[in-house]
């Protein structure tokens, strides 16, 4: 008998108990079962669809080779698109739809990879949807996405159920929000909707313990600059509902890539390569939602320096290039006479938080690459060129955000007050500085060497204010540290060359910035090799800028 066939009673209190297994307390069981297909939804607006993604594109990305091509063995059932739909008509093998890349497909990658269990996706998406209108379970409006998603999952499932395959609903994906902030009714009510959004689908799929994955907007967009309060006005209703539903997660996506657009360089979308880590982002929740942590920590084995020596502590600090959003290893292994930088250097300590605490050292670690996708920063050349140059111990502490402004790095901060950094920063550099001293080494803060905001440089307001800002950083870092002449080495790339911002002279402020103060360094690395767009820098301009930066330390 299907389970279509059971009488209503019967298959209500089958997914009940069912259910239960797929809350925090029985994900064990589901990690365990390899024979029951895992169906996920995806479902959101234009940062689910995959909006100016191109799946040609997908080779420019060592890390994610491959997935321009079928997944056989991963069902897919999608309806995608506004006004003119997209639709599977069933279950065929997941793969790109329309040309586009979807952060499903390097999902099921993950997860099948990490897995033995069968895995489904059904993906209802549609760019520009709101939740307060076409989304809303009560009174759809618009494109009327809520009973669309509904008819699809549950037509989606009863395909299954007729070929008799045994399944369950191990999670649902959602990444929507960017236009609730135009609406000025919508948005203050963002969360109390989507706390209804959830309980309806919980209620409507009889999936009382279905777990939601939330995505974070992106805010390395423009939007996440120009329209700053209202995008943070969104976060706050997602966390109001993820920090009191234990089985809703709120997942970060500001560090993910996202495309380059034209003239300044600023886009609205994730693009190629930020919806391929926007799907690993999901993955790596999910896996460890299940106790599948494929992570691999690096910890040194021996602790390199002799007991009671000195110690030079040097941090290095940024945005998307000092992250190293373009850097991958697998370009590096190719890049000539630099392959040697991907061995792990056990004579230098590393400590990191990147993307804004996504990922930490668990500890102390030997210097290797070390980002959450195949990505490194110019930490590796930095340190390599530093020992060929100076004499005694070298540490390096790395604190960065590529989703960042530097506004975020401030004091002061922002309306934003989530994406506040500096006393993030400053915690971190005073934690680095005193497990060394717990050591038992003298330590020497050598210096902070940051990498200027790129996005800051192509969005006026920023551009204009970010010297004075950059000064209120670094004037309260020597205040807060107790080391009144502490040394910052402040590199700048190529400001953003467009009209809308040409007329603000950003490197002259920062020269006469430097000038008045004798502890710091302005860098203009603008012959960087290897930035074929604007904003970013790729693999061999990453290497490059972390050897200027260590030619720049004087002994």
């Amino acid at each position: 008998m299907t389970r279509r066939a059971m009488p209503l009673l019967m298959t209500i209190t089958f997914l009940f108990l069912q259910a239960l297994t797929i809350g925090a307390d029985g994900q064990a069981r589901a990690a365990d079962d390899s024979d029951t297909l895992r169906v996920f939804i995806f479902a959101g607006q234009s940062n689910m669809v995959g909006s100016d993604s191109k799946v040609k594109d997908i080779g420019r990305f060592p890390p994610f080779a491959g997935l321009d091509k079928p997944q056989p063995g991963v069902k897919f059932s999608y309806c995608i698109g506004r006004e003119n739909k997209r639709r599977s008509d069933g279950w065929v093998d997941l793969r790109p739809v329309n040309n586009v890349v979807g952060p499903e497909l390097s999902f099921a990658r993950r997860v099948s990879r990490a897995t033995d269990a069968p895995i489904a996706i059904i993906k209802c998406a549609a760019g520009g949807t709101h939740l307060g209108g076409d989304w809303n379970p009560d009174e759809p409006s618009g494109f009327k996405m809520y009973p669309l998603a509904l008819d699809l999952i549950r037509s989606s499932l009863a395909e299954l159920d007729e070929q008799e395959i045994k399944y369950r609903i191990e999670g649902f994906m959602w990444h929507q929000g960017e236009n609730d902030m135009f609406n000025e009714n919508y948005m203050p009510n963002y969360g109390k909707n989507l706390a209804n959004f959830i309980a309806r689908w919980r209620r409507d799929l009889a999936q009382p313990k279905l777990k939601f994955y939330v995505g974070e907007l992106c805010t390395k967009t423009i939007w996440g600059m120009d329209l700053r309060p209202r995008m943070y006005a969104i976060s706050k209703g997602q966390r109001a509902v993820t920090d009191v539903d234990p089985l809703a997660e709120y997942i970060p996506t500001s560090h993910v890539g996202v495309e380059i657009g034209g003239g300044v360089g600023l886009h609205y979308h994730y693009g190629t390569l930020g919806q391929l880590e926007h799907g690993e982002n999901y993955a790596t929740a999910y896996l460890r939602t299940i106790g599948s942590n494929t992570a691999q920590t690096r910890l040194l084995k021996k602790w390199p320096y002799a007991k009671e020596s000195k110690v030079r502590l040097f941090v290095l600090a940024g945005h998307r290039n000092m992250e190293g959003e373009r850097a991958f290893v697998q370009e590096l292994a190719k890049l000539s006479g630099k392959s040697s930088l991907l061995k792990n250097d056990t004579s230098i300590a590393f400590k990191y938080s990147i993307g804004g605490g996504y990922k930490k050292s668990a500890g102390w670690e030997p210097l290797g690459p070390a980002g959450y996708y195949d990505t490194f920063g110019p930490e590796l050349s930095f340190g390599k060129a530093l020992s060929d140059k100076i004499s005694g111990n070298i540490a390096i502490a790395k604190f960065t955000h590529s989703g960042s402004q530097v506004i975020d790095w401030t004091p002061e901060g922002s309306v934003a007050k989530s994406r506040n950094l500096y006393a993030q920063f400053v915690a971190f550099v005073k934690e680095s500085i005193e497990e060394l001293a717990d050591k038992g080494h003298a330590v020497e803060l050598a210096g902070v060497f940051y990498h200027l905001g790129e996005n800051d440089m192509s969005f006026g307001p920023h551009r204009r204010n970010s010297p004075r800002w950059l000064k209120s950083i670094v004037d309260e870092s020597r205040r807060d540290l107790n080391r009144p002449q502490l040394r910052w080495f402040v590199s700048q790339q190529p400001p953003t060359d467009d009209k809308r911002v040409n007329s603000i002279e950003v490197t002259a402020a920062l020269e006469s910035l430097a000038a008045a103060d004798e502890h710091m360094s302005h860098i203009k690395v603008f012959n960087l090799p290897g930035q074929s767009q604007k904003i970013v820098i790729t693999t061999p301009g990453i290497v490059a800028l972390g050897e200027v930066l260590a030619q720049q330390y004087e002994d």
